[in-house]
């Protein structure tokens, strides 16, 4: 290990990217009828053509191993009022759409009620990333469901939305 590396202080650089805002997102799948789901905030527009997404899990995840088995995955961009499913769906060890409504989308991930937008992917490519992995999905359809909400965001470790 560098010396480098050795003083690294990765709580003040977690401080220092929560002065980047995000949105927020649900990753959502369907496993033998069981659906699956998890908060992210890294989530990107990758490419138009062909039309790609990315997002990244940790690496520690339970959720996304059985999603990336579906083969299919659910993009749901929450809006402002949507906090309480970003809480449920962040949480571990329970279950996750207990209070939550949502419907089969075409490729039968889950798509979560009054989310601003849903996009259904099949999963492309992973890459390694250090404690993440990088997923890349090709975006098979999508839909936007509430034009008139703002959107959910995450900066400095609070939530918030667009004023």
């Amino acid at each position: 290990m560098s010396e480098q590396a050795a003083v690294f202080d990765q709580t003040a650089f977690r401080q220092t990217m929560g002065n980047f805002a995000t949105g927020v997102v649900v990753v959502t799948g369907l496993l033998e009828g069981e659906p699956i789901g998890f908060a992210a905030q890294s989530f990107v527009s990758l490419s138009l053509d062909p039309p790609m997404v990315a997002f990244c899990p940790g690496k520690l995840s339970s959720s996304w191993p059985r999603i990336r088995e579906s083969g299919n995955f659910g993009i749901n961009i929450l809006g402002e009022d949507q906090q309480s499913v970003c809480n449920d769906m962040a949480q571990s060890g329970h279950d996750k759409f207990a209070n939550v409504n949502w419907r089969s989308g075409a490729t039968g991930a889950p798509m979560l009620e009054d989310v601003l937008v849903f996009i259904e992917c099949s999963v492309e490519a992973e890459h390694d990333a250090g404690d993440h992995t990088i997923v890349v999905g090709r975006v098979q359809g999508y839909q936007r469901v509430r034009n008139e909400a703002a959107p959910l965001l995450y900066f400095r470790s609070v939530y918030g939305s667009f004023a």
